[in-house]
């Protein structure tokens, strides 16, 4: 029961409504009970002596107790329906809060589908067994102790001997659960697994078509379609081997029950009326330990979805503000950080390299530095860092002389502006990406964003113009058009720290020099990190750091790198080696000079 005093928060609040549910039943439940017993007075008081005149007040009283016995089905249906929702609606609440405040790390290593899996199947699991499942397999308990109880007035041998069997089907029961919960526990995480594979290949659809890997695309779907239908086949197995079984413990005491009080009525020890009352209400008990099985199939569900939640909803998070974290006066705020020996290493395993070790870095506010380097050469973590999507493993980096873990999470990132490689937007009007990170922004500063993004042009020729609701992930735009309205949506809030994370790979050069111009104008005065592969883009930066596998290996302007030997020369004599005509207009001074150029 751990798992379901780990969800207590989600479903006491409601405990009043829930006890009604239960009580709504049981009462429902015991006064089906009433019928055996109006059965044995129709038989012996009326029918065996021939007084018939009680029938039709027997037959409204039978009524009543019908119209009463279904009110309180209503009420155990209505109450259980409401707990079960409000259950439902408060874990999936908490599950999308959890995934908010998760940290970059966590989503290093979790897969979508088994998520998305755990906030639809998950839920819907616990949500029946709390709203109705939990008051089945309580009201079967009741049952059992009012139905014997009642039979023990009628009748105390003939009840104790229909007892005899019930320690063992409650074995077998204990047995069923204890062998159904693990095979439950496989099918939820195949169910995840499952999900996952569709999820990763509707995304990935055209890379799929792209390389006519379809057939292998399905046979990767159906490896993980037979796992999951071998996992519900050794659930069918299960149920064939236990079921049955308790189905025939529950019927063997009917049998008795029949064999004997037969014999007994014939005897006349026992009367017509008794053995009839005895036999159905046995019936009543009998019927819901036949569906024991379902009962206890659908507390284990609930079980296993519980754990896949729980595990969810107690994830630690790994970066996190402090209970005095201090939040940033947004006009005070000037942008100067240093990176002090910063060193980092991902899922902080020992046996893995470091991804920035020893890192020292003093921008000035209103500096632009670039970064190059190769792939895992440290680059995004270095601004990951900046970002406290992951925290440093040693060293510090501060803003304006204040330690980052020292400053309210939500207040630093409000510092900072982020345009990611990848530009994602979400299905929403043009218009609300850009606004994004400010809701209350005018038309005219997003408009404004745009221009300074070079993205007002095309975004005007779209049907909607900036009401233009694009596709999925931003499906229907190009990859430069995607990163531009993602540099628009960093803009808008004129941030005091710019991040370009290889921000304008998508974008012809013409572009690209419009829009650091355009960059320029608008953060002047602010801190800027531009990571790129191209020499044209880290150019103009007031220092360039050169990465490689976490460790800088140069340093300095550009003017100093190209005169140096080392990976940032290498790197411009190949960029600019085919492309002499490139290299004559980026080897100018923006007041028309030459520069010295550099033999490649």
């Amino acid at each position: 029961m751990d798992i379901f005093r780990g969800l207590k928060d989600y479903y006491w609040q409601n405990k009043g409504l829930l006890w009604g549910s239960v009580a709504g039943l049981a009462i429902a439940t015991a006064l089906g009970l009433v019928y055996p017993l109006l059965l044995k007075t129709l038989i012996d008081d009326m029918i065996i002596p021939g007084r018939y005149e009680g029938v039709t007040g027997l037959t409204l009283l039978a009524v009543s107790v019908i119209v009463v016995k279904a009110g309180f089905q209503y009420v155990h249906g209505f109450w259980g329906g409401r707990v079960g929702n409000r259950l439902a609606y408060r874990l999936r609440n908490a599950c999308y809060e959890k995934l908010q405040q998760l940290s970059f790390s966590y989503y290093d290593t979790a897969r979508t589908g088994d998520l998305m899996s755990r906030l639809t199947a998950d839920i819907e699991g616990i949500r029946q067994f709390i709203g109705f499942g939990f008051a089945q397999l309580l009201n079967t308990g009741l049952l059992l102790v009012f139905g014997f109880a009642m039979m023990f007035t009628i009748d105390w041998p003939l009840t104790l001997m229909t007892l005899v069997m019930i320690p063992v089907l409650g074995y077998v029961a204990i047995r069923f659960e204890q062998n159904i919960h693990p095979v439950f526990r496989s099918i939820r995480a195949a169910v995840g697994r499952l999900t996952v594979r569709v999820q990763e290949n509707i995304m990935g659809v055209r890379t799929v078509k792209s390389f006519a890997r379809e057939p292998f695309e399905i046979k990767k779907f159906v490896k993980e379609n037979v796992d999951y239908r071998d996992n519900h086949l050794s659930l069918a197995s299960v149920w064939a081997k236990y079921f049955p079984m308790i189905e025939f413990i529950a019927n063997v005491s009917v049998a008795a029950l029949l064999l004997v009080g037969g014999w007994r009525v014939i005897e006349g020890t026992l009367t017509l009326g008794d053995l009839v009352a005895l036999s159905g209400m046995l019936g009543l008990i009998v019927a819901p330990l036949w569906t024991l099985g379902f009962q206890i199939n659908g507390y284990t569900q609930s079980k296993a979805s519980g754990e896949r939640l729980l595990e969810l909803l107690n994830q630690p998070v790994a970066v996190k503000s402090h209970t005095k974290s201090l939040v940033l006066d947004d006009d005070a705020v000037q942008g100067h950080i240093r990176f002090e020996d910063a060193s980092f290493r991902y899922a902080n395993r020992d046996d893995l390299p470091s991804a920035l070790l020893g890192f020292e870095l003093d921008a000035p506010a209103g500096s632009v530095i670039g970064l190059l380097g190769g792939t895992g050469s440290g680059k995004s973590t270095a601004v990951g860092l900046l970002l406290r999507a992951y925290d440093v493993g040693e060293g510090s980096i501060t803003l304006d002389g204040i330690d980052i873990r020292h400053i309210e999470l939500q207040s630093l990132r409000k510092q900072i502006g982020i345009v990611f490689q990848e530009s994602f937007l979400f299905s929403t009007s043009i218009k609300e990406n850009i606004s994004y990170g400010k809701p209350n922004a005018t038309m005219d500063e997003i408009e404004e964003a745009a221009r300074l993004a070079q993205a007002d042009g095309f975004i005007r020729e779209l049907p909607l113009g900036y009401d233009t609701v694009v596709g999925e992930r931003g499906m229907g735009l190009s990859g430069g058009q995607k990163q531009r309205i993602a540099i628009a949506r960093a803009l808008l809030n004129k941030p005091k720290i710019l991040i370009m994370d290889d921000a304008t790979s998508a974008l012809d050069m013409e572009t690209e020099h419009e829009i650091q111009t355009a960059v320029r104008q608008v953060m002047a005065g602010r801190t800027v990190f531009m990571i790129a592969h191209r020499i044209s883009t880290l150019r103009r930066a007031d220092e360039i750091i050169v990465l490689e596998r976490g460790h800088t290996i140069q340093r300095g302007t550009h003017d100093k790198l190209v005169r140096q030997p080392g990976l940032y020369l290498e790197t411009y004599r190949i960029q600019y080696a085919d492309r002499p005509e490139d290299l004559d207009h980026y080897e100018k001074n923006a007041d028309g000079s030459g520069e010295r150029r550099v033999s490649g």
